[in-house]
């Protein structure tokens, strides 16, 4: 318990909480807009194919 309580007060321990929370936020923004970007990937794939020689 001692260990976690240092790297919450630590600096690196405090990155690496901020690097979770933006990781968390990222996945929590993916699973929300999950259709809308499977439908911007799908059409862009789509131009790029359309527009091959």
């Amino acid at each position: 318990m001692k260990n976690i309580k240092k790297l919450f007060k630590s600096k690196a321990g405090m990155e690496l909480v901020q690097v979770a929370i933006l990781i968390a936020i990222a996945i929590a923004l993916g699973i929300i807009f999950k259709t809308e970007i499977t439908s911007f990937v799908n059409k862009t794939f789509k131009a790029l194919n359309a527009s091959k020689f």
